[in-house]
């Protein structure tokens, strides 16, 4: 397989965890033409270690393995991996991908798998954090008691560090970036996955749903991101 698309990264490291060993050589190969530097694991029981022990740029993790599912290992490391987790799932659940997303997963790509769509979401992962950075000359925002850091890619709260995966502070950057002023769906899928919203889609309310608590905004009446009924989000400046 080749590609004709020109790629802005070169040689990141991408652990494929899938116990299909006919997929996973086929899109090692695919990968490996486009640049990039692939290893594969089979079983879901050694895929913890690995993640931890390697940190690669990016994993893409099957969602039903051998050993212990995705949903199981995407928990456990999360808080120690702070690089994305792109999903593969051959179920259409919208509860199997809305559980990925929660468990702290970046992205997710159905089965099967088509070589440049795949590509494509994995090149907007690597991407986003470089493109949001550069959107914005601050590295720093401050609203009060809640500090966010681009150039560390962190986040506290009086004080204390939260713990964000890196799909999560990408989202707050992007809506703290823009305090005071609506982003609409449309325009934060843009900004974070490079594609279109398709009007269908939960992973941005999933994820604003997770940030909330962790920056103190009670869920049910939030002071900091609000939703604006049939637009999107508001992050408010002086809460």
């Amino acid at each position: 397989m080749d590609d004709s698309l020109d790629s802005s990264r070169h040689h990141d490291h991408v652990l494929i965890i899938e116990d299909d060993e006919r997929l996973a050589h086929l899109t090692r190969e695919y990968l490996e033409a486009n640049e990039f530097q692939v290893d594969l694991e089979y079983d879901g029981a050694r895929a913890v270690e690995r993640i931890l022990d390697e940190q690669p740029d990016m994993v893409i993790l099957d969602l039903m393995l051998p050993g212990e599912d995705g949903l199981s290992i995407c928990r456990r490391v999360r808080s120690h991996y702070a690089g994305p987790i792109l999903m593969l799932t051959a179920r259409t659940d919208d509860m199997d991908q809305v559980l990925g997303l929660e468990m702290g997963a970046d992205d997710y790509v159905p089965k099967p798998v088509q070589p440049r769509v795949l590509l494509a979401r994995m090149r907007a992962l690597l991407r986003r954090a470089d493109a949001l950075d550069a959107a914005s000359g601050a590295t720093r925002l401050n609203f009060g008691d809640l500090l966010i850091d681009s150039a560390t890619r962190e986040a506290w709260l009086n004080d204390e560090r939260i713990d964000l995966t890196s799909a999560e502070f990408d989202l707050l950057w992007l809506l703290a970036g823009n305090a005071g002023r609506v982003l609409t769906r449309e325009e934060i899928f843009s900004q974070l996955r490079g594609i279109k919203y398709d009007g269908q889609d939960r992973s941005i309310d999933v994820r604003v749903s997770r940030i909330r608590p962790k920056i103190g905004d009670d869920p049910n009446q939030p002071h900091r991101i609000k939703t604006v009924r049939s637009k999107g989000y508001l992050f408010v400046k002086d809460s």
